[in-house]
C-alpha cells in the first residue's frame, strides 16, 4: 500500500515531467476563459435594461423626424446583430422613416416592459408614423405590441413579418421546447457562464439535421459575451410556446408576410396561411419570396440585397410616398 510521502513524491515528480509549453498553454487557456467570464457578467448587467437603439442615417434623420421602423429581432439574436439585420436593411427602410432596434432585456422576455417603452418612446420623441419589422419570432411580438398599443390609441402603420410562426407548431424542430420551456416553467434558471454548456447539451440532446460542425459553431457563438443570456433565450421559448394569436386585435394595421419555401427553421407551408388566416383582412401580401437566400429563413443581415429588393417593393405597393416620392437610394 502506497504511503502519502510516497504518494506525494509521485505527484510531484509528475509535475516536473510537465513540458513548459503544456503548462504555458493550459495557464492561457484558463486566463482567456476567466477574462470571457469576466466581461460576459459585465456585458450581460449592462443590458439588464431593455434598450430601444437608434440606427443612424443622415437622409432619414432629416426628412422623416417623426416616423420610425423599429426592429423586433429573432430568437438568440444579440443586439449587436440586431443593429446587423436593421443596417442591411437601411438603404430601403430609411426612404420611409428613421430606424431603430428593440435590445430586449438579459432578464428576460418582458411585453409590459416593451410596450411600457414603446409608449414612452413614442411620446417622449413625439413619434406620428410607426412601422414594425419582424425578425423571426419578432414577428410574434411586433404583433402583440401593436395589438397592446392600438388600445392605448398608438397605431402601427405597417408590419413585416419575416419568416415569423404565428404558433409554436410552425416552429420545425419541436423537440427544443421539451428541455428548455419545461426547465424554465419550472423555475431553472440557467445562469450565462453556463450557456455554452447548456446550449451544447440542448443542441445534442435535440440533434436533428445538425451536423457536428453546425452544433460546435452555434455552442461557441452562445460563449461569446455578446450573446443573449440564456435566461432571455428561455424567455423566448416559453413565449413561442404559448403564443396565441388569436388574443390579439390589429384593427386596420397592414401585415405583409415574406419567407422561403426552403425555411428549415419554420415551416412556410404552415406559418403563411396561418397569419393570412389569423388576420384575414390586415394580410395584404403574402407571397414575396426571399428566393435565393441563404440561409433560407430570415436572413436579411447574410442576403441584404435580395432582402432589399423584397422590402422596397412592399413600400413602394403599400407606403407610398407623398406626390411619388422622388427618394431614390444613395447606398
Amino acid at each position: 500500500m502506497t504511503s502519502e510521502p510516497e504518494r506525494l513524491l509521485h505527484y510531484a515528480h509528475g509535475l516536473k515531467r510537465m513540458s513548459r509549453r503544456r503548462f504555458i498553454a493550459g495557464s492561457a487557456f484558463g486566463l482567456a476563459l476567466a477574462a470571457d467570464l469576466f466581461v460576459t457578467r459585465r456585458i450581460q448587467e449592462e443590458r439588464e435594461t431593455l434598450s430601444i437603439i437608434p440606427i443612424e442615417d443622415e437622409f432619414a434623420d432629416r426628412h422623416f423626424p417623426n416616423a420610425r421602423w423599429v426592429l423586433f429581432p429573432g430568437y438568440k439574436t444579440s443586439w449587436e446583430e440586431g443593429v446587423w439585420i436593421m443596417n442591411s436593411l437601411r438603404p430601403v427602410l430609411s426612404r420611409r422613416a428613421r430606424l431603430a432596434v428593440m435590445g430586449y432585456s438579459n432578464r428576460g422576455l418582458d411585453l409590459n416592459a416593451i410596450v411600457a417603452a414603446m409608449r414612452r418612446y413614442v411620446r417622449t420623441l413625439q413619434i406620428d408614423t410607426l412601422y414594425f419589422y419582424g425578425h423571426s419570432f419578432g414577428g410574434m411580438v411586433a404583433v402583440e405590441v401593436a395589438s397592446r398599443l392600438r388600445e392605448v390609441g398608438v397605431n402601427v402603420e405597417f408590419i413585416v413579418l419575416d419568416s415569423s410562426p404565428h404558433s409554436r407548431s410552425d416552429v420545425i424542430d419541436q423537440a427544443m421546447f421539451d428541455g428548455v420551456v419545461y426547465l424554465y416553467e419550472a423555475g431553472y434558471r440557467v445562469p450565462s457562464i453556463l450557456r455554452g454548456g447548456y446550449e451544447l447539451g440542448e443542441r445534442i440532446v435535440h440533434k436533428d439535421e445538425r451536423t457536428w460542425s453546425q452544433i460546435i459553431d452555434q455552442t461557441l457563438e452562445q460563449l461569446s459575451p455578446l450573446a443573449p443570456s440564456s435566461i432571455l433565450i428561455q424567455s423566448q421559448a416559453s413565449y413561442i410556446f404559448h403564443y396565441n394569436v388569436a388574443r390579439f386585435s390589429l384593427g386596420d394595421t397592414p401585415l405583409a408576410f415574406i419567407g422561403n419555401p426552403g425555411d428549415g427553421t419554420v415551416n412556410y407551408s404552415t406559418a403563411r396561411p396561418g397569419w393570412a388566416g389569423a388576420f384575414p383582412d390586415n394580410m395584404v401580401s403574402a407571397d414575396l419570396v426571399t428566393e435565393g437566400a441563404l440561409p433560407a429563413h430570415a436572413s436579411p443581415q447574410w442576403n441584404p440585397l435580395i432582402y432589399q429588393g423584397v422590402v422596397e417593393e412592399l413600400q413602394d405597393e403599400f407606403l407610398p410616398l407623398p406626390n411619388g416620392g422622388g427618394f431614390k437610394s444613395v447606398y
